[in-house]
């Protein structure tokens, strides 16, 4: 792309002087944010080549004496404009406005803007120039999971699942744990964006726009300019590779929570229903449901699946209660005293004509006294638990006529619970 220089020859000298620099252009053709340059009427005098392609376009000659109303609907450019002027009108720089633009083409973007003064060398303001980071990705990721939390909530009524929509709300609360510090990276490296330090280098080279070229290669100061220009450009280049590396991580998070909405509403649609279910399909389900939390809490998972018939059952309580007990094992490894935490997934043939689908850990274990009443309503060790979880579980356990039982050698030595559950041969 070409420097700026060709094009503004015919500008009143006090924009000439500022723009028509051989460091100018080189900034503009190397910055990563989208940097302008415009008159007080809004019309473009110089533009980075990263705002030109954001444009869909290859030359200053495409832009230079053109406005926002050029490129943008009616309501963005008249906002645009209307924060230029005031700019001008106060002399007051606007910082941080996160504005959202429809394109003509259709296209919708939002970015972080800042426009500052532009001043000739008598210090009058003769428009106006502005850095913009685009920030649409993150916004994407913000509108995608919230469209994606809707969907969960719809779906837990439509379900008629409240325990499931409990666990399911939980690990995908786990999962918002990561977006939330992915978020904080993003919104912290855009605060710490050396945006200001390029106003600072546009109010040095104004200062020194009658000597520039003496300043730059005699002053020891202005020596230093173009090495800090170029380190502003590595900086912005590496903030930009951080910030992309963090909103893929962002993308696979709200991919993990689009996974769990799809498994809750196939769990959905035969709520009530007794049916051939198969054991191990059921304990994957319900594990996949809490792995964020297993992975974060680095608890290892152990199967011990043996071959076993299918079992009658309805999917949506048994993922109800598998749910419950695997995030319940999980609470009790984290706060155990063995040195690794660990969960145990069984499942083997019981009675004649039975299975059963076991959960153990490692963790904290259960006093004899307490035994007798973890099924009770109300009952719970947890200091922020409700205390009806394992006895929905366990009530839910009688409808499809099974069984939830627990076994504990009491403090420090883990539990197992059971759900048995009637073969479906043999019903």
């Amino acid at each position: 792309m070409s420097s700026v220089a060709s094009d503004t020859a015919s500008l009143p000298p006090g924009i000439s002087s500022i723009l028509d620099r051989a460091l100018i252009g080189t900034f503009l053709a190397n910055v990563p944010d989208f940097v302008h340059f415009k008159d007080r009427e809004g019309r473009f005098i110089a533009v980075s080549d990263s705002k030109l392609r954001r444009n869909g376009l290859t030359h200053q000659n495409e832009i230079i004496g053109k406005t926002d109303f050029d490129f943008f609907s009616g309501p963005n450019a008249l906002k645009s404009k209307a924060d230029e002027d005031e700019v001008m009108r106060t002399g007051q720089p606007m910082v941080s406005k996160l504005e959202h633009v429809k394109w003509a083409d259709g296209r919708e973007t939002w970015s972080l803007i800042n426009k500052m003064p532009l001043r000739d060398e008598q210090g009058a303001i003769i428009g106006t120039f502005g850095i913009t980071k685009d920030v649409t990705e993150s916004r994407l990721m913000e509108i995608a999971l919230e469209k994606s939390r809707r969907e969960l909530i719809d779906a837990s009524r439509l379900a008629g699942m409240a325990e499931v929509a409990t666990g399911v709300l939980h690990n995908v609360g786990n999962v918002l744990n990561s977006l939330n510090v992915s978020t904080t990276v993003i919104t912290t490296g855009l605060r710490q964006s050396k945006t200001e330090s390029l106003t600072k280098v546009g109010e040095l080279l104004r200062e020194h726009t009658p000597d520039l070229s003496t300043y730059l290669t005699q002053d020891p100061k202005g020596k230093l300019v173009p090495g800090f220009i170029e380190s502003l450009a590595k900086h912005f280049s590496e903030n930009r590779t951080h910030l992309l590396k963090e909103s893929e991580s962002l993308q696979q998070n709200v991919d993990h929570i689009k996974e769990i909405v799809a498994m809750q509403q196939s769990y959905a649609t035969a709520v009530g229903v007794l049916e051939p279910l198969e054991p191990a399909t059921l304990m994957e389900d319900s594990l996949r449901m809490n792995s964020s939390a297993l992975i974060r809490h680095d608890v290892r998972v152990v199967r011990e699946f043996a071959a076993v018939p299918t079992v009658l059952a309805d999917r949506g309580k048994v993922l109800q209660i598998l749910v419950n007990l695997i995030s319940n094992a999980k609470y009790a490894a984290e706060n155990g005293q063995a040195a690794g935490k660990l969960i145990t997934l069984r499942i083997v043939n019981s009675a004649a004509g039975r299975v059963q689908l076991s959960v153990s850990d490692n963790g904290m274990g259960i006093p004899p006294e307490n035994l007798t009443r973890i099924f009770h309503h109300g009952f719970t060790t947890k200091a922020t638990g409700h205390g009806f979880g394992l006895h929905c579980s366990a009530n839910a356990a009688k409808e499809m006529k099974g069984r939830l039982t627990v076994h504990s050698a009491g403090l420090g030595t883990g539990a197992t619970f059971t759900l048995d559950l009637p073969a479906s041969t043999a019903a």
